[in-house]
């Protein structure tokens, strides 16, 4: 693969952004382990499906939208679902976590209609669900390059602000941050970062990358920063060893990468076991 690696775009393509998307899914991955908020990815991942379906469903009955990446309007779909997310979770104060299940439901809904309208699954669709190295263009890298600038600046310049809305809002709020405005970009983050994933992992498992290397991290490191280190380096290997895997053995990216973070998963859980064990 490495020589190929200089001979086909479509190689480059997939490299750059599974190294990129290796990055920023498990960077915000932790925030979201850490805020409990993990099934929000799923949501959004259904909601993003729903937004691809209707790109493929337009291109399909017109013409004008030949040629239309279908990320964009993804992503579109992405923000709309975390905006709505936030409003739900101010009608239901007292049960806030509704929110997720009914986004997540609502684009399962949407998403197997406009399939429907289209005449069921294409080629371009299970790329899209299962994540694809050949489909990895240009256009993709440009748009992942550009969330995962966004994405690594927004972390950096609010990381305060973030750490303490994610172990003490009560806290943070009282120190004079505000949470609604933090919360806010925070969940436009995941958006992004779901939708511009969904070329490598596949929108079905990009939540898988955003907490299992988190989930890994969380059994062996000794402090925040430590973890947010460690996920970042679990989702690396996993996505560097899965493109390998998947481009030799003609498997799927998404699911190669899964099974390899749960693999490590299993590893640090056994390590973390023997460890204690031995100490004990």
């Amino acid at each position: 693969m490495f020589s190929s690696l200089f001979e086909y775009e479509f190689l480059q393509n997939a490299f750059m952004s599974g190294l990129l998307i290796g990055l920023i899914a498990p960077l915000l991955g932790v925030y979201v382990v850490v805020r409990r908020m993990s099934l929000i990815a799923d949501a959004l991942s259904h909601v993003t499906l729903a937004g691809i379906a209707a790109s493929l469903l337009l291109e399909k009955k017109f013409t004008a939208f030949a040629g239309l990446n279908p990320i964009y309007l993804g992503m579109g779909f992405s923000v709309v679902g975390s905006l709505l997310v936030e409003k739900l979770r101010a009608v239901y104060k007292h049960y806030q976590e509704l929110a997720i299940p009914i986004i997540l439901s609502s684009g399962v809904g949407i998403s197997v209609i406009f399939i429907s309208l289209a005449d069921g699954f294409n080629t371009d669709l299970f790329s899209y669900l299962f994540g694809s190295i050949s489909a990895v263009s240009r256009t993709d890298l440009y748009v992942i390059i550009a969330v995962s600038v966004f994405v690594i600046a927004i972390i950096f310049l609010l990381y305060k602000e973030l750490f303490l809305l994610s172990f003490d809002e009560e806290h943070a709020t009282a120190s004079g941050i505000n949470a609604k405005w933090i919360h806010f970009i925070f969940i436009l983050l995941v958006a992004l970062v779901i939708a511009s994933s969904m070329r490598i992992v596949g929108i079905l498992l990009v939540s898988s990358l955003m907490t299992l290397p988190v989930a890994a991290s969380i059994r062996i490191a000794k402090g925040f920063k430590q973890t947010i280190f460690f996920s970042v380096l679990f989702g690396e290997i996993s996505v560097i060893i899965g493109l390998f895997l998947s481009y030799y053995l003609d498997l799927a990216p998404g699911g190669t990468i899964v099974i390899l973070s749960v693999f490590i998963l299993v590893i640090t859980i056994l390590w973390t076991k023997f460890t204690k064990g031995k100490v004990s």
